[in-house]
């Protein structure tokens, strides 16, 4: 079964996770000093908000899914509604082991593919989705918006 994902940047990381804590009626399943994630089954969701440099507001959004079977369903569903897909593969990202592919939709909006298989140590440095923001902004010919102003594309 597929999960929303909805990544919101933040600026103070235990305001908004008191903030979301009463919203959700749940403290986070993962806390970092720079992170914290919650796995809400109403509604069925992958919450994360995070301190990581970016302006604040909506990051990204994504599909989670359980198993490789539905990964290659969302991937087949990436490459039918078109645009740059970036493939990242097996890496370590928000404190997790992930298998995952990124696409912007025609507004600039991040989209995450993801299978998580296991736990990391660390953030991991967002390749995947900078090369996401990047390639979209090379094939659309538009301004630089004021989200991938902030992206942080040479570092995080």
């Amino acid at each position: 079964m597929k999960r929303l994902h909805v990544h919101v940047a933040v600026d103070d990381l235990q305001r908004s996770i008191d903030f979301y804590a009463a919203l959700f009626a749940a403290r986070p399943s993962v806390v970092k000093p720079d992170y914290a994630k919650w796995m809400l089954d109403d509604p069925r969701v992958n919450f994360a908000i995070s301190t990581r440099g970016r302006e604040p507001g909506l990051d990204h959004l994504g599909i989670q899914v359980e198993n490789k079977t539905e990964l290659h369903e969302v991937y087949a569903r990436l490459r039918e509604a078109g645009g740059t897909i970036v493939e990242q593969g097996e890496t370590a990202c928000c404190y997790a082991q992930s298998e995952k592919s990124w696409i912007d939709d025609p507004a600039g909006i991040s989209w995450e593919t993801f299978h998580t298989t296991g736990e990391a140590t660390d953030y991991g440095d967002g390749s995947g989705e900078r090369a996401a923001r990047i390639a979209h902004e090379k094939s659309c010919c538009a301004p630089e918006s004021k989200a991938s102003a902030s992206c942080g594309c040479s570092a995080d």
